[in-house]
């Protein structure tokens, strides 16, 4: 039962039509699959900029520059080919705080800033601690950042320029959820007709078609950036004539690091775990493993270059990195094409843009919150311990309620903790009459002993009941930190009080060479593990600290 649900875990997020894709090589189609999938990125893109500059505070172009910078950034020298990433909702709502009080060049600064950060978190490997995220933290990311699109997705189904006040009604809602099921329809039966173009793009591309044709009066992109009447043309917003450093980044002083360094931590951090899990959720699905740091460094010198360039700032995105990978995107040629895309729309092409109808791209980003949500999720928890279930649960609710970022750290530290409890309890102990040592007393004991065992480890002895002398056999367990080499030491003294001999078996060498040093124990080394254990004991004051 428990390699059953083991296994059902270790397939946790495969979502459904999303199987691995082989690599076809450098062949015409597999150009062509690439190109498209960049474009359907791309088109799916510009209204998530738009909308999440709105979220920031910050004009459109923001947003944009944040979505074709980063992108391109990142699909040349990212950690996984087939991820996108670009302007994104998890760094604009830290960023709105930030931009209310202080500015929005403050923004920049603090974008800047935060790819510095996340490029020494590159340089130092520390990507490689993503590792210490459990699997049902994994799932719950999942399922709780599909609710997140779909719930980000409803904003559509308001009332342009009433600021979200008013919901569609009427023949308005009922030609919007139609064309969204329509889009839908179209995208699940694109594959089943012809894999020439991705199903996204079909959607989106005949939706639109239809929507013109018949001038249907719809909500389309050019609604979303009603400033200036649509799209704004390629231009900076900020200032004319004074230059990069002078309206667009922050005076250069101790007073603007102390106001960006909270808001850079913040966002570095939320920027890399997004990262880091998406680049894992990619890596489930394409087959790809590693790369972690290189994606750090990625993330950091796109934001550092954006920063400049008066973008937002962003990060891997989860929805637009499912819409890659379900077009059938595999090589870093798709997130180049995105970004170049992209590039063109923000340049000759923001008219043409403006007419796509939302309904579509909402049909689109439907298809892929069913795509991502983990739905044998339902399943793994009535295979898994309970605890993992619960942590499953907590993690979506969690990143739905809040964001990610606190999110994941919840799930590690509820899931370290359960860990922690269910270890402190396998700590006991055979006794037996020794052998070799006639009249001793000897204490085979058997699970791990740690901060979490060392109460229950000094309660399987009998001091006062014990024989003159008594062997402690390490063979079954392993000591695993300071805490229970204090507790191997407390034990010692209270047999030295009671004035009884102490013997200590199958320690690691250095184990019991720090402990030899108290005076209290007879270490019997033959048969000794090898295994290191990175502490050290201070004779002199009696605490133990690094080693």
């Amino acid at each position: 039962m428990k390699r059953a649900a083991m296994a059902l875990l270790a397939n946790r997020i495969s979502p459904p039509n999303l199987s691995i894709m082989q690599d076809e090589g450098w062949s015409v189609g597999r150009v062509r699959t690439e190109l498209l999938s960049g474009l359907t990125v791309a088109l799916a893109l510009v209204p998530e900029a738009v909308a999440f500059a709105f979220v920031a505070g910050v004009h459109p172009l923001v947003g944009l520059y944040a979505a074709f910078m980063v992108g391109l950034i990142t699909a040349l020298i990212g950690g996984r080919p087939g991820m996108i990433s670009g302007a994104t909702g998890a760094l604009a709502v830290v960023m709105v705080a930030l931009v209310a009080e202080h500015g929005v060049e403050y923004l920049f600064a603090t974008v800047i800033l935060m790819g510095i950060l996340q490029v020494i978190a590159g340089v130092m490997h520390w990507g490689k601690f993503i590792r210490l995220v459990p699997h049902p933290v994994m799932l719950g990311f999942v399922n709780g950042l599909a609710i997140v699109i779909f719930l980000a997705q409803l904003t559509q189904f308001k009332v342009p320029g009433t600021g979200g006040a008013e919901w569609l009604s009427g023949a308005s809602l009922y030609m919007m959820l139609g064309l969204v099921g329509l889009t839908m329809l179209i995208i699940w039966g694109t594959p089943k007709v012809t894999s020439v173009i991705p199903a996204p793009l079909a959607g989106i591309g005949i939706v639109a078609i239809l929507v013109i044709a018949l001038g249907l009066d719809v909500p389309r992109v050019g609604d979303m950036a009603s400033i200036e009447g649509g799209l704004p043309s390629f231009h900076n917003p900020f200032g004319t004539g004074e230059g990069l450093y002078g309206t667009m980044l922050a005076p250069f002083t101790f007073e603007t690091f102390q106001i960006i360094l909270p808001y850079a931590v913040i966002l570095a951090a939320i920027g890399l775990i997004e990262s880091l899990l998406t680049l894992n959720l990619v890596g489930e699905i394409t087959g790809k493993r590693g790369g972690a740091s290189q994606e750090c460094i990625a993330q950091g010198a796109s934001n550092i270059v954006t920063g400049f360039f008066g973008g937002m700032g962003g990060c891997a995105m989860i929805g637009q990195s499912m819409i890659n990978v379900k077009s059938g995107g595999r090589t870093r040629i798709a997130g180049i094409t995105a970004a170049l895309f992209l590039l063109l729309f923000i340049v000759v092409a923001s008219p043409l843009i403006e007419q796509i109808p939302l309904a579509a791209l909402v049909g689109v980003m439907f298809m892929v919150v069913i795509g991502t949500f983990a739905w044998n999720s339902f399943k793994v928890m009535t295979k898994v311990p309970p605890m993992d279930a619960f942590v499953i649960v907590l993690v979506t609710v969690v990143t739905v309620m809040t964001d990610l970022a606190i999110a994941v750290v919840v799930g590690v530290i509820v899931s370290a903790l359960a860990y922690a409890w269910n270890n402190a309890r396998r700590i006991h102990a055979r006794t037996r009459e020794s052998v070799s040592d006639k009249g001793a007393k000897v204490y085979e004991i058997e699970g791990p002993l740690f901060f979490g065992s060392t109460d229950g480890f000094i309660e399987l002895f009998d001091v006062q009941g014990d024989p003159e002398r008594v062997i402690v056999d390490f063979a079954n367990s392993r000591v695993v930190d300071q805490s229970a080499l204090q507790a191997i030491e407390a034990l010692a003294a209270k047999y030295e009080e009671a004035g009884k001999t102490i013997v200590l078996r199958h320690l690691s060498r250095d184990c019991h060479q720090l402990l030899s040093k108290a005076g209290h124990l007879m270490v019997d080394s033959d048969d000794d593990p090898e295994y290191a254990l990175a502490v050290d004991y201070s004779v002199k004051t009696g605490v133990l600290g690094g080693h």
